[in-house]
């Protein structure tokens, strides 16, 4: 077991950062949130923050040696309309310039930096081509926004930070994500071609990632978060519906019926990655769900 940390996460209340925030404390580190806002008496403690006034409540950074930065808009939350795809990435570079800005001018012993990115880097759809970390970055929107998104993270190094960034796949959990959304419909059925692959992580497996990259100095750079086996969406929505008692429905839905209500954002169900978990595999880690029935399985039993 790795010394005890004092970590401080940006979007601690969301999916991930919750489930994070658990596994942190039962490995015996200290925790502390950076939240828009905040109760009084809260456990884990809250300090304020406010990117676009660029403002963190004092003391945030008193004895803390581990930043988890989680923190951006959701990408998937809302129609992107130009005020939305402005949000998207500000949300992400200007809390990480924030973060930067805020160290570099203060005393501080932060030696770690544990940064969220998303698989959204290489492009938004690449066919059956096997990528890793090494492989280039996308020219979409959102690969553009990830490039920018880990370009401000990256500038920790700057400070003798170690840096950390977690390229996150399709997180699975009944909790919130991409599951319920694709279960909520009567019947389940492919989207678009089916082809597209899905590169998915059980969100158990994803909070323990993040949290072997806080406690383990060895880890440096960008690792894929994703299972080592990705299916394709025909094989994925298949395997689902047995697994939570859905009906399946073979025929795909159009690709124009998910433009016509999803406009630019159908991009993010019509294509797909197909990402290799090679580079996380080896640290040792040892995936609890490296199959997809294994983890819809525990799922649905916990539903």
């Amino acid at each position: 077991m790795n010394m005890s940390k004092s970590v401080l996460i940006s979007g601690g209340t969301g999916l991930v950062g919750s489930e994070l925030v658990k596994l942190l404390q039962k490995n015996g580190h200290e925790v502390r949130l950076l939240s828009r806002s905040k109760g009084k008496g809260e456990t884990p403690p809250v300090f304020q923050w406010d990117y676009k006034k660029e403002y963190i409540e004092e003391g945030a950074f008193e004895g803390v040696d581990t930043l988890v930065h989680l923190a951006g808009a959701g990408v998937a939350d809302k129609r992107w309309t130009k005020d939305r795809k402005e949000e998207i990435l500000k949300s992400r570079t200007q809390t990480s310039n924030l973060l930067y800005e805020k160290l570099k001018s203060t005393d501080h012993n932060v030696r770690t930096l544990v940064a969220a990115s998303a698989v959204g880097y290489y492009g938004m759809d690449t066919g059956d081509t096997n990528l890793r970390e090494k492989s280039p970055a996308g020219h979409d929107f959102l690969a553009e926004v990830v490039k920018a998104w880990e370009d401000s993270t990256s500038r920790f190094t700057e400070l003798g930070i170690r840096v950390v960034q977690i390229r996150i796949g399709v997180v699975l959990s009944n909790e919130g994500g991409a599951l319920p959304k694709l279960l909520a419909p009567p019947v389940a059925a492919p989207l678009a071609s089916g082809k597209q692959f899905m590169s998915w992580i059980h969100i158990t497996d994803l909070v323990r990632v993040l949290c072997k990259s806080v406690e383990e100095e060895s880890m440096i750079g960008s690792y894929n978060g994703v299972a080592p086996e990705p299916l394709t969406n025909r094989q994925f929505t298949k395997r689902a519906a047995k697994a939570f008692g859905k009906l399946y429905l073979p025929i795909p839905v159009p690709k124009f019926v998910l433009n016509l209500f999803l406009g630019e954002m159908a991009q993010v169900v019509t294509g797909g990655n197909k990402v290799s978990a090679y580079k996380i595999s080896k640290t040792g880690f040892d995936f609890k769900y490296a199959k997809l029935q294994n983890a819809l399985e525990d799922l649905a039993k916990n539903k």
